[in-house]
């Protein structure tokens, strides 16, 4: 069981390093010294969004401080000695609208503070290398970030976005063309994030043999590369047997195929494809919210808090290193709480109190 996830994320690991050999290809040489400077402590995802994130950063410098008189791929150390706090606070507010290839994009103050983070660990990298004598990037604050308002479903919502799942009631014409194929699986998909709080990476790297019916149990690999055993209930079980059933009976299911949630090309499914189906089955449930994958987890979390009323436990089952990303997360469910207590402290009591 452990070895055939293994496997899922080695050959992850490989093509996100695969795909950070090719961006090295478009940035200037000393990123690949910085990348490997950084390897013990990071995961090849990480790495490949560092790619992502400078090749922003230097396309700015080549175009703005630089003016286009040199290429991306030209750029040195010595350039990067004379990038100034100003600069670095103008590519911030250029984050706000620009353009990369032919495409017009924005950052929000969240994809703001990231780009940043990434721009200062490289600079910080090569500056405690002594390869740089200053790193202007360490006087520029983090963009403040503003709380969002969460989104999640509420209760009611939760048991119609099942009902539709299972139904098919609100979908179009077309997609209720595949509706037959693919309800169980989808209610078990569902179900799985609304009563586990899973992530989509965790969810879609699930094999057969991670789950074990004795205990209702299964092994999840987390971020960072740790597995964890999360344990559910008899619905999420129930739901899950009723896919695991319906593969069994299926002959166009490859007797080697590990994968637990298999798209209608019976290969294991996509990150993009869940989010679909997710998107897909909520639209119709609550068209003002936009549900995500992560909402449904989000959901599940509140869920959980309400129940428990312990922020610990919360964390330990999502996965949160800190504690404080849970709170984050699910502060605002505290106003029930406080509501719950408003009458706890009497100010007048009777004589005979």
């Amino acid at each position: 069981m452990k070895q055939n996830q293994d496997n899922y994320y080695q050959e992850r690991n490989l093509k996100n390093l695969d795909k950070v050999d090719e961006l090295l290809g478009e940035l200037p040489y000393f990123c690949e010294d910085f990348l490997r400077g950084v390897e013990t402590r990071t995961t090849p995802l990480t790495r490949l969004n560092y790619c992502y994130d400078l090749r922003i950063f230097f396309d700015f410098l080549a175009k703005r401080k630089y003016g286009g008189k040199k290429t991306v791929r030209e750029l040195t150390l010595e350039d990067m000695d004379a990038v100034t706090d100003t600069d670095i606070e103008i590519y911030l507010s250029y984050l706000s609208n620009y353009r990369f290839g032919e495409k017009r994009l924005s950052c929000d103050e969240r994809a703001k503070a990231r780009k940043l983070s990434t721009v200062r660990s490289m600079f910080r990298y090569f500056f405690n290398k002594g390869l740089i004598e200053v790193n202007n990037t360490a006087k520029v604050p983090t963009p403040k970030l503003h709380e969002k308002e969460i989104i999640r479903l509420e209760g009611t919502e939760v048991s119609r976005l099942l009902d539709v799942a299972e139904y098919g009631s609100g979908l179009s014409g077309h997609a209720n063309g595949y509706h037959d194929k693919t309800k169980i699986r989808d209610c078990a998909i569902l179900t799985l994030f609304l009563g586990t709080g899973i992530r989509i990476s965790e969810l879609v790297g699930l094999n057969n043999e991670s789950i074990d019916f004795s205990n209702n149990s299964f092994i999840v690999t987390r971020k960072g590369g740790n597995q964890s055993i999360l344990y559910f209930s008899d619905e999420v079980g129930d739901a899950i047997a009723a896919y695991l059933a319906q593969k069994e009976q299926d002959p166009r299911v490859a007797p080697d195929e590990h994968a637990l949630f298999l798209s209608l090309q019976y290969r294991r499914i996509t990150v993009r494809a869940v989010e679909n189906l997710v998107k897909k089955y909520a639209k119709i449930v609550s068209p003002l919210k936009k549900i995500t994958p992560h909402k449904l987890r989000s959901t599940y979390g509140t869920a959980l808090y309400r129940e428990t009323g312990d922020i610990y436990i919360v964390a330990d089952v999502l996965g949160h290193k800190d504690v404080n990303t849970t709170r984050k997360h699910y502060a605002a469910i505290t106003e029930d709480h406080r509501r719950s207590v408003a009458g706890a402290v009497r100010l007048h009591r009777k004589e005979d109190e």
